[in-house]
C-alpha cells in the first residue's frame, strides 16, 4: 500500500515562497499521476495542481504563474514551489495519488479521483 508524507509547511509572510514535499513509498510512484489539494479553514477541500506521469502539469487558476508543481521519480517525491504568496493561500495541503495509472485524460480535480492522501501540511500567510 503506498504512503504518502509531506513536509515543507509552515508560517510566511505575504509575498514569500515556501516548497512542499511530498515522498512516496512504494515502486509504482512513476506510473501515477499524482496532485495537491489544499483545505481552509471553513471550506471544502479543492484541487490546486496535478502532474501525471507524463509530466504534463496542470494548475487551478487560483495558483497559475505562481505554484509549480514537479516530480522526482527517482525519489519517488512530489513537489510544490509556491511563490508569491498571498493571505488566501492559508490551508492546509494535500498530496494525492490519482487512482488510474498512466493516466491519459483532462479529469483530474475531483477528490475522488485519488485513492490515496498525506496527513497534510499547514500552510499559513501573513499579511
Amino acid at each position: 500500500q503506498v504512503q504518502l508524507v509531506e513536509s515543507g509547511g509552515g508560517l510566511v509572510q505575504a509575498g514569500g515562497s515556501l516548497r512542499l514535499s511530498c515522498a512516496a513509498s512504494g515502486r509504482t510512484f512513476s506510473l501515477y499521476a499524482m496532485a495537491w489539494f489544499r483545505q481552509a479553514p471553513g471550506k471544502e477541500r479543492e484541487f490546486v495542481a496535478m502532474i501525471k506521469n507524463s509530466a504534463s502539469t496542470y494548475y487551478a487558476d487560483s495558483v497559475k504563474g505562481r505554484f509549480t508543481i514537479s516530480r522526482d521519480n527517482a525519489k519517488n517525491t512530489v513537489y510544490l514551489q509556491m511563490n508569491n504568496l498571498k493571505p488566501e493561500d492559508t490551508a492546509v495541503y494535500y498530496c494525492a495519488k490519482d487512482r488510474r495509472p498512466l493516466y491519459s485524460g483532462t479529469d483530474y480535480t475531483a477528490n475522488d479521483l485519488y485513492d490515496v492522501w498525506g496527513q497534510g501540511t499547514q500552510v499559513t500567510v501573513s499579511s
